[in-house]
């Protein structure tokens, strides 16, 4: 698989997850996302390390990586070749979850179809473990909400940033648009994965909740993502808006 097939893959199941985003109109179709925040786990084929290798097939290449602890995550931050769409894979850390929904999360992956474990398209092809049942998910939404995002939605794309400056209008202008089409925003710097630098102004929009038929039959109205909108304090070319992303005190140094 090449990088567009992959970004396009992820783009069309990411608005068919999320309607009201693909009917958005406020920019240009050919607006490009500034970066794409992926949610994964650490197990099996699905952890960051496993996804490596077809990442790198793809031309994206290891920027930095993130540790948050209080979030129980690793973060990988992959700019791709050319001037298009940085990754931010987000890795659930399971050993950070007690052992009740631990153990109950394992359980569930690992009911994972073997042809869904493998394959360049791991990331953009669904949930590939059984839909949890509802006291399931309620167990993991108390325990960790990414644990519950993740049981209900699998390894995916949750939500896409847009530099306000490549848009080209200010961050109050986009963000009162919004409003007016019925997407209020999170207060705070937070967008439901990962903090935000301070460097940044941020705005999260979550998406409308959806009706998710759960394992034992149960239905209940979930919000499941969304859209993000950055601006840099002070506009200069030296770094793109995905390079100060994350708070610089969280970054890693690998060995």
């Amino acid at each position: 698989m090449q990088r567009q097939e992959f970004v396009q893959q992820l783009w069309l199941d990411y608005i068919h997850t999320h309607p009201d985003i693909g009917a958005l109109r406020l920019w240009p179709l050919s607006a490009e996302a500034e970066y794409l925040t992926l949610v994964t786990l650490n197990y099996g084929p699905f952890s960051a390390t496993a996804l490596a290798g077809n990442l790198a097939h793809m031309g994206y290449r290891p920027m930095g990586h993130f540790a948050m602890a209080d979030k129980g995550l690793l973060v990988h931050l992959l700019a791709p070749s050319d001037g298009s769409s940085w990754l931010v894979l987000a890795e659930l850390q399971m050993g950070t979850l007690s052992k009740a929904p631990r153990e109950a999360l394992e359980a569930l992956v690992r009911q994972s179809h073997p042809q869904d474990c493998k394959g360049h398209n791991l990331l953009c092809r669904g949930r590939p473990w059984p839909m949890p049942s509802w006291p399931l998910y309620q167990q993991l939404q108390y325990a960790h909400p990414l644990a519950a995002w993740l049981a209900v939605m699998g390894p995916r794309l949750h939500h896409v940033g847009y530099d306000c400056g490549q848009l080209g209008e200010p961050l109050t202008a986009l963000d009162q648009q919004l409003k007016d089409v019925g997407m209020p925003s999170l207060s705070g710097q937070q967008n439901g994965v990962f903090a935000v630098s301070s460097l940044l102004d941020h705005r999260f929009y979550p998406t409308a909740a959806q009706k998710m038929v759960f394992g034992e039959g149960d239905e209940h109205r979930l919000c499941l993502g969304g859209l993000a909108l950055v601006q840099k304090h002070v506009e200069d070319d030296h770094e793109r808006v995905a390079e100060v992303l994350l708070p610089h005190h969280t970054r890693c140094v690998m060995a």
